[in-house]
């Protein structure tokens, strides 16, 4: 028999100190709530879980983000409702200003000081109308990029024999080829006909000549439509590059027109340059991710008075009065035009907040599993630690004893 080392309580030590080792793990999972507290827990299981974190987290805030999208949007439509208020009124003041039964020098004026009126609250509302100091219709915020975007403005007042312009053209510019290092940009004139259609040729250098035939007067919409149905020439020679023909046919057509043309068919001015927007779209981070697909460009066009075509307008006189119905018309087609994208864009920023909702909920499930405690199963690995830590202290004792049966011998 053995004093100097005790084979036995050694043993039962060892496994008491296991024991206690796994009993304060089980009590550490159950207290914090987590079966992963360290990398030691579980190193793979840490680094998957720290990833769906983040992925949770960028989802959260990308949801609010998709909120304050939405916010923003309401904004400038709720200011844009008011604006479509006063175009009606204003359409209202030109049909009763077009009737017969009213003086020019008396009568009209009183409806144009109050026209003039809504087309200067119009012009502020464009200017003011803000989200966290962020216009939203002053044109800052116009659809298409500031890079690659062009606005033809085309002007002349009437005069006894020449038809009046007023017709502004947005086009998209775009690179030539891969190697291109400038904007290629279609280039508007106009031309008048006595015998030929109305219709828009593109020639292979860009210029997009649009005929109007005489004696007809259109709208902005009649040349956006001709836009759209434009052709080219039929060889190499002649013909337009499809990027070209893309740019012409998208192109938007704002203003009140050309007026009547006469039998001379010349017009009060025949073309002018395209100017480079300054607008730029207003990007929301709506994913969690930096790809292109989780970001989406929110634009809106410029909505003061002269974007929508009704700078010169009036309705002093009967004439004038009459062929303001048609202006007014143009740009309340024009604010439902902005007013539809902006709810459009609300619409599709709903679905995507349900959308992140569910990513993240189905995500978070997945690194709970992962990290998070099953309490009902570790209770059962205290229990049975618990246990195995009072019988390793009772025969740690009784091993304890085992040595003293020497003196029995030394008796």
């Amino acid at each position: 028999m053995r004093i100097q080392h005790n084979i036995m309580a050694m043993n039962a030590y060892r496994n008491y100190s296991n024991n206690t080792s796994a009993l304060s793990k089980n009590l550490e999972k159950l207290s914090s709530g987590y079966k992963i507290n360290r990398a030691g827990d579980d190193a793979a299981g840490l680094a998957i879980s720290e990833k769906m974190r983040a992925q949770i987290t960028g989802l959260d805030k990308a949801q609010d983000n998709a909120k304050d999208g939405i916010s923003l949007v309401q904004t400038a439509e709720g200011a844009l409702t008011e604006v479509h208020d006063m175009l009606n009124r204003m359409y209202e003041l030109a049909e009763q200003s077009a009737n017969g039964t009213f003086e020019d020098a008396t009568d009209r004026n009183q409806l144009q000081k109050e026209v003039d009126q809504l087309k200067s609250e119009i012009d502020r509302i464009a200017d003011s109308a803000n989200f966290n100091g962020i216009k939203l219709l002053d044109g800052s915020m116009k659809e298409g990029n500031a890079l690659d975007t062009f606005t033809t403005t085309i002007s002349g007042k009437a005069t006894a024999s020449k038809a009046g312009v007023d017709v502004s053209i947005q086009a998209e510019g775009f690179k030539a080829s891969s190697a291109a290092t400038t904007l290629s940009k279609p280039t508007f004139k106009f031309a008048t006909s006595s015998t030929a259609s109305a219709a828009a040729k593109v020639a292979k250098d860009g210029t997009v000549t649009i005929t109007l035939k005489e004696g007809e007067s259109y709208t902005a919409a009649d040349i956006e439509a001709l836009l759209k149905k434009a052709t080219t020439g039929t060889d190499s020679g002649t013909k337009a590059s499809d990027a070209m023909m893309d740019a012409v046919k998208n192109a938007k057509v704002s203003g009140s027109g050309v007026t009547e043309i006469g039998t001379n068919g010349s017009l009060a001015k025949a073309s002018a340059a395209a100017v480079q927007d300054t607008g730029k779209d207003l990007t929301l981070q709506i994913g969690d991710t930096s790809e292109k697909f989780n970001q989406l460009e929110v634009s809106i066009n410029d909505c003061h008075v002269d974007a929508l075509g009704l700078t010169e307008m009036k309705i002093s006189d009967q004439d004038s009065a009459a062929e303001a119905l048609n202006m007014i018309k143009s740009a309340i087609n024009y604010v439902s035009d902005v007013r539809g994208t902006l709810g459009a864009t609300q619409n599709r920023l709903d679905h995507t907040i349900n959308n992140l909702s569910v990513m993240q909920e189905n995500i978070q499930d997945a690194e709970s599993t992962i990290r998070d405690t099953d309490v009902a199963d570790e209770m059962m690995a205290y229990t049975k630690n618990n246990i195995l830590i009072q019988s390793a202290q009772a025969m740690l004792a009784q091993a304890n004893q085992v040595p003293q049966g020497v003196l029995q011998l030394l008796q």
